[in-house]
């Protein structure tokens, strides 16, 4: 039997594996995993139903299934939206821009509510016919970048014609596309293609080749004659269409070439996969789950990163978090486990189908452009409700090799946050800014009812430690800043608070124990020394010692130290039940703004020198 077996070894269709040892935990939001060091979460879109305006889709809060290009300088981020729920008349699909990754335009509708002419009927429900309907829309492709360089964005509209049924059954209306163009600009709507069930008499926008733009025609025929472009419409699409080379009904498509141009991995929901050898137009091999792969019905991303490397980006788990990297070599070896995201925001606003969790991520697909600094970009949404984006540095790391030596006021402008991992919202930003006396410090302010903003240090592994910050509070009758020193797999063992009553104190178990009164404006300067072998730790204030205490838990080092503007949060948990249908009270309210800034924080170990560490 065993040389049977090797025998099937050595024939079996090459695939995507991992090899690594790391898994996550669900237990918690972040998995237990190492973060990949400088990754820069940030939300760009806050949904508020209370508070609706430009920046927030007007109120909508389902946002989901994001899509990024980077064009002509700038990103491009489009996602999908409905007033309440997944699947529940109407939908849109909006777009916004940005520079940087950071500042963004308002969402700008592209593909508006679309109504479904009345009496329309739909394959598989009987007796249901259309009345002041209007279309959903569900697309796994956002965007595609034509040889000549144009930029265009394609949508789907689905038919929902009663309650839990799916626009994406292949008997919908179809697919739609639009240019987009320089300056916020964008061109006429039309259909790329349609189901075979609509009648285009019926449509609401006419079909591409009617265009007399013939640049533009062209482009849409790259897409219809590019097998990878279609695969990803064979969900919405019918389901025999000839241009789409694997007609099952897997979800989510998404792919990457391999080193020698003419292969392909290509991956779906549940991880998973196969190759084609000849650029996507045929898959001789069966489609399996990857080996070793753990993912669910969330989306997987993968691409090849600007160092020459892979990397695929998902949830590592039955539940939509955390949102983590996995990186290979070769593409076909994963080899490690580093956390992106491990977050989730309180869900504020119910709704069908809304689950927990940083998900559905995708990357900017290839040839949709390269950002200027290299670094994989990534969009997903939270809770289907928040949007989001992310850049992982490239290469990808998460071991730091020298000890934190950060002083913001003298490190180089656009560098200051290199070692640093952010979490950032749209009411509880953190980013580099000034002090009123216009010294630069990291900034963190807070005005978020519901969640918090966070950075995070990883430091090299020390079971003896010391390190000395500086922070200015800006107020001493609210807000919060807490302060952890933790060990790899992300577990507190001692918490420092500048709290809201104006206390500076440490947690000693379920207990706190204040150290000192603090005043608003005035610089505190923390010095920590903290011994794994005794379970203790010293601090000073100002030159002034304090005391010498006890880790509220037990870790065998430390690895990360982290500053957060909220408490710790532990809901939802695997055993959460998945739907939410209420809303958080008072979801579209914010809280008066508390700021903190962070000027300096620099660590060091007794045995660094013996470690070969030296500082940043």
């Amino acid at each position: 039997m065993l040389p049977a077996l090797g025998a099937q070894a050595q024939t079996a269709p090459e695939t995507i594996r991992y090899t690594g040892t790391t898994l996550s935990n669900v237990d918690y939001h972040h998995g237990q995993l190492r973060p990949a060091i400088g990754t820069h979460a940030r939300q760009v879109l806050r949904a508020n139903r209370e508070h609706p305006d430009a920046a927030n889709g007007e109120g909508w809060t389902y946002n989901h299934a994001p899509m990024l290009a980077y064009w002509n300088g700038q990103f491009y981020y489009q996602y999908l939206s409905n007033p309440v729920g997944e699947h529940v008349p109407p939908g849109r699909t909006l777009l916004m821009t940005s520079k940087d990754g950071k500042a963004w335009t308002n969402p700008t509708v592209i593909f508006p509510p679309y109504k479904i002419p009345d009496g329309t009927t739909k394959e598989g429900h009987p007796g249901k016919v259309a009345k002041d309907l209007y279309a959903v829309m569900h697309q796994r492709i956002g965007f595609y970048t034509s040889k000549k360089g144009r930029l265009l964005t394609l949508g789907y509209y689905g038919i929902v014609i009663e309650p839990h049924d799916d626009p994406n059954d292949g008997h919908g209306i179809g697919r739609v596309v639009r240019e987009v163009l320089p300056g916020g600009k964008f061109g006429p709507i039309y259909f790329l293609r349609n189901n075979a069930s609509w009648d285009k008499s019926k449509s609401t926008y006419p079909f591409y080749t009617t265009s007399k733009d013939k640049g533009f025609v062209a482009a849409c025929e790259e897409i219809l004659a590019n097998p990878l472009m279609m695969q990803q419409m064979v969900e919405e699409q019918d389901r025999q269409d000839p241009l789409i080379p694997i007609k099952k009904d897997y979800k989510a498509f998404s792919y990457y070439h391999l080193p020698d141009g003419q292969r392909v991995v290509g991956l779906w929901k549940h991880a998973l996969t196969t190759i084609s050898p000849d650029g996507g137009k045929t898959w001789p091999n069966p489609v399996i789950r990857a080996p070793h792969f753990v993912n669910s019905n969330a989306k997987i991303w993968g691409q090849r990163t600007t160092d020459g490397r892979y990397a695929t980006v998902y949830n590592p788990s039955e539940f939509r978090w955390p949102l983590s990297i996995s990186t290979s070599e070769n593409g076909l070896d994963y080899t490690d486990l580093w956390l992106v995201h491990g977050e989730i925001t309180p869900m504020r606003y119910g709704g069908a189908y809304k689950s927990y969790g940083p998900q559905y991520v995708r990357g900017i697909q290839e040839g949709d452009g390269i950002p200027p600094d290299k670094n994989l970009w990534v969009t997903y949404s939270v809770n289907k409700e928040d949007l989001w984006i992310a850049s992982v540095p490239v290469p990808v790391r998460a071991t730091a090799t020298a000890p934190a030596n950060d002083d913001f006021t003298q490190l180089p402008a656009g560098q200051e946050l290199t070692n640093w991992n952010t979490y950032s919202l749209v009411q509880a930003p953190v980013e580099i800014g000034k002090l009123p006396d216009g010294t630069k410090a990291l900034v963190f302010k807070d005005s978020d009812k519901f969640d918090y903003a966070k950075a995070e240090r990883i430091i090299p592994n020390a079971k003896k430690l010391t390190a000395e910050f500086s922070v200015v509070p800006a107020q001493n009758d609210k807000g919060l800043l807490q302060i952890e020193f933790q060990d790899i797999k992300g577990s507190p063992a001692v918490q420092l608070t500048f709290d809201a009553e104006g206390n500076f104190r440490n947690k000693a178990g379920s207990r706190f124990k204040n150290m000192t009164k603090y005043v608003a404006g005035q610089q505190y300067d923390v010095k920590v020394a903290l011994d794994v072998d005794t379970r203790s730790y010293t601090v000073a204030i100002n030159g002034k010692p304090s005391g010498t205490f006890i880790f509220y838990a037990p870790v065998a080092s430390f690895e990360r130290i982290m500053f957060r503007t909220g408490e710790a949060r532990h809901f939802p948990t695997p055993d959460t039940p998945a739907d939410q249908e209420y809303d958080l009270p008072k979801a579209g309210d914010s809280e008066p703004e508390a700021v903190f800034y962070l000027k300096t924080l620099k660590t060091s170990m007794p045995d660094a020198a013996a470690k070969g560490l030296g500082a940043n």
